[in-house]
């Protein structure tokens, strides 16, 4: 038991860690933005942060924190990690490994999505996280979605991912790919959500600390891949029929979010923070 809380207790720690570093990071980007976005210099870019916790109970608890920031190059970016424990619910728990027979849980993690104001700078997104029930794993990724798809970046952001998949197992990258694919398909327009990344579940290769580095190799890999990709496209020139196009591409990204998105369920199923759960959700979006 004491082996099993030292390690919450250093995933924890390690996704407050993350979160800083990626706040930090995206900040840098806030402070190097060109005169294109001197529109919106009256906006204080940084990362609005706000506690929550959940309804205490005997078996229930937890809690965890919003970063939140609406800027110049990131009109809506937030930056969230939780730690909640309780019980499923009976109709959630035969879904969830190790929860049939006894439904209590532990999780804790990370959660990053991005809408940046240039529709010529993706929309992105990364997750990480640690779940404990009578078995544990991790569990996460990372994916792109452009409004206007740009080889170099799209090849950029896979290649960073299947190198720090290759450091640990040279099967991971083809698999989370194609789980990747699978997964952030909207199957009732037919499409994908963008252009994919990764996406791992169930994690637990038997070595749990070869399996918790490459967790954190993932956020790491993100953080780097996703800077030099807004980097090098922000301060591109954008019209009018570039931003009606984001805004179409938006609503796809709200329709999978909120009908198919696992991890929208799963934080609303356990009584997590609403505002936290639909941070997810771009500023602005439109339908035709």
């Amino acid at each position: 038991m004491e082996n099993l809380e030292n390690k919450k207790n250093i995933a924890q720690k390690w996704f407050k860690e993350l979160r800083d570093s990626i706040c930090d990071g995206f900040l840098s980007i806030e402070n190097d933005a060109s005169d294109n976005y001197q529109h919106w210099d009256n906006l204080n870019s940084t990362f609005e942060r706000k506690d929550w916790k959940r309804a205490n109970t005997q078996h229930d608890g937890g809690g965890g924190t919003i970063s939140l920031m609406q800027g110049k190059v990131f009109e809506k970016v937030g930056v969230n990690i939780s730690t909640v424990f309780g019980e499923f619910s009976d109709e959630f728990k035969e879904s969830i490994p190790g929860a049939e027979q006894d439904p209590r849980f532990w999780a804790s993690g990370i959660s990053v999505v991005a809408h940046p104001r240039s529709p010529f700078v993706p929309i992105s997104h990364m997750n990480t996280l640690l779940i404990v029930t009578t078995k544990q794993w991790f569990g996460g990724g990372g994916d792109l979605t452009p409004i206007f798809p740009i080889d170099r970046d799209t090849e950029d952001f896979h290649l960073a991912f299947k190198s720090t998949c290759d450091k640990y197992n040279t099967d991971y990258y083809p698999q989370y790919k194609e789980w990747c694919d699978k997964y952030f398909f909207l199957p009732h327009r037919n499409e994908m959500r963008g252009v994919g990344g990764i996406f791992f579940d169930s994690l637990n290769s038997g070595d749990w600390n070869n399996d918790f580095t490459y967790t954190q190799d993932v956020g790491k890999t993100f953080l780097d891949v996703y800077s030099r990709i807004i980097r090098r496209n922000m301060n591109k020139q954008w019209a009018i029929k570039d931003q009606e196009a984001q805004s179409i591409k938006r609503g796809r990204y709200v329709e999978f979010n909120l009908i198919h998105d696992r991890g929208t369920k799963f934080g609303l199923m356990t009584g997590g923070n609403t505002e936290a759960i639909l941070m997810s959700l771009p500023p602005s979006a439109s339908w035709k």
